[in-house]
């Protein structure tokens, strides 16, 4: 048996391109799994290794990527199960305010959409950022100065902004009907979480004179 410092040792001397560890070889392919794309990419991947899906991949209506993406942020001290709880109560309620819309609306029924899963997507397309204003020191003085946001980033800020929003209203009301509200507003293009987003696009060009400093 090694001793933990000539252990420690061993590892330090490794170079820093090498992996300690890997399940799959590099030429295995990733999982697919959205059922749409299963088909399209059969003929590409029938002669390739692919990685098993993790467990918390699925292609139901409840556990999109989405909706993976919004159990993580949700989740707390690593209990998930109570994160996925709490979305499908949020789903259960956009749902059954939709139908109470629809029920009564006598006209412009065409107009209401009762699918929880495309209001959060709508709601987390219209709250998505595309700028952010990012401190450049020029000169001895900061500027703030206005840069594109990346994918992966503008979809987590609009959907950690739409769980600070229902997580700042009233503590006496639970968090899935916070949510849901919250979604309702985003995907009509109205609510805080869409006022923020305009606010920060306003200051952003506001400052759209330092957007030189992003490559000086």
């Amino acid at each position: 048996m090694w001793s933990t410092s000539i252990y420690t040792q061993s590892i330090l001397r490794l170079p820093k391109c090498a992996r300690l560890m890997s399940m799959y070889p590099s030429h295995f392919a990733e999982p697919v799994i959205q059922k749409d794309s299963q088909a399209a990419s059969r003929n590409e991947l029938a002669h390739i290794p692919i990685k098993a899906a993790t467990n918390d991949s699925s292609d139901s209506i409840f556990f999109g990527v989405l909706q993976n993406k919004l159990v993580k942020y949700i989740t707390k001290k690593g209990n998930r199960s109570l994160a996925n709880e709490l979305l499908t109560e949020t789903f259960e309620i956009i749902k059954r305010t939709q139908i109470e819309r629809y029920n009564l609306s006598k006209s412009d029924r065409e107009k209401i959409i009762i699918d929880a899963e495309k209001l959060l997507i709508n709601a987390i397309e219209n709250s998505r950022p595309l700028l952010q204003l990012s401190a450049i020191k020029r000169g001895g003085v900061k500027y703030q100065v206005p840069i594109p946001l990346t994918e992966k980033k503008s979809y987590f800020l609009a959907m950690k902004w739409l769980l600070d929003a229902a997580r700042e209203k009233d503590r006496k009301v639970k968090l899935p009907e916070k949510l849901a509200w919250e979604i309702l507003d985003a995907a009509c293009g109205q609510g805080r979480v869409i006022k923020k987003k305009d606010d920060l696009h306003r200051q952003c060009e506001s400052n759209r004179a330092y957007a030189h400093y992003r490559w000086s």
